[in-house]
């Protein structure tokens, strides 16, 4: 997780970078109706709530975010979805990078760098493109993961589980008891 989450972050830093050095007096057409052009987010995702100082609450909110994500990321039981979280916190992080620190009025007074431009889409950078493609694989491992099992799982302790003890009837593994039956212990 910890290597595509530094990849996204700085994938992300040089991309925006370079817009910040070649697009500000210019827009580049690439193909069809993509084109890079410079923009700068206050807002939210997809520039909602631009310009309505939120900004420095959207980067307390994705610290927060990154921090759930990177404890998650501990206990990952997959490859894709420790892929997954490394490019949602690297995205989140690569954005709060620019709320933190690209601001002139102080920390957190910064604005998102967004230059991928479809014009038919909302402007978008690297790290927007993370936590996209994170967030959906994260939704594909989870719906598709397979229920823990018992026998393997370290969370689920075997002897104190109702469904995997040897003596609850309900999972067919131990003996059933009769209601009417009484045992009586033998002596030594």
């Amino acid at each position: 997780m910890a290597g595509v989450l530094l990849a996204v972050i700085v994938a992300d830093q040089l991309s925006k970078h370079w817009a910040l050095n070649n697009l500000d007096t210019q827009s580049i057409d690439v193909v069809w109706t993509l084109r890079f052009h410079l923009v700068f987010n206050k807002g939210a995702a997809f520039s909602m709530f631009n310009g309505g100082g939120a900004g420095p609450i959207i980067a307390v909110i994705a610290m927060g975010v990154v921090g759930v994500l990177v404890w998650q990321g501990r206990t990952a039981t997959s490859k894709l979805g420790a892929i997954a979280l490394g490019l949602v916190a690297g995205g989140a992080m690569g954005n709060l990078i620019d709320r933190a620190f690209r601001g002139r009025s102080g920390f957190l007074s910064g604005a998102v760098v967004d230059f991928i431009d479809f014009q038919w889409y909302p402007v978008f950078n690297i790290a927007d493109m993370g936590v996209v493609i994170g967030g959906i694989a994260l939704g594909i491992v989870y719906a598709f993961a397979p229920d823990p099992d018992p026998h393997t799982d370290p969370e689920i302790d075997p002897e104190t589980d109702p469904e995997t003890d040897p003596g609850n009837p309900a999972d067919g593994a131990g003996p059933t008891p009769s209601p009417t039956s009484t045992s009586t212990p033998s002596p030594p």
